[in-house]
């Protein structure tokens, strides 16, 4: 194995991992921000408002996510495990 296949491995992993969880942070912050514009706007300094929310959000966009990121997840370790044999030699 060269070292130019390990970094385009590397890469392609952090890629993947990039696209996957991308999603949820991208929802959590919109809602963190959102809470936050609530909360100045009204001087609610509640903390289970920030948190109850994003975790409700999180869990949700997970839930109807996960046939996607399984499909990701999947293709990329069966490319993995097809190009295996031709690494070891």
């Amino acid at each position: 194995m060269t070292q130019d296949l390990l970094i385009q491995i590397l890469t392609q992993a952090f890629y993947i991992s990039f696209l996957i969880i991308l999603p949820v942070l991208g929802l959590s912050l919109f809602i963190g921000i959102i809470i936050s514009i609530f909360q100045a706007a009204t001087s609610i300094q509640e903390m289970t408002l920030t948190f109850a929310p994003k975790i409700l959000a999180t869990a949700l966009i997970i839930i109807i996510l996960f046939p996607w990121m399984l499909d990701k997840m999947l293709s990329y370790t069966i490319a993995l495990f097809q190009m295996f044999p031709t690494l070891v030699k």
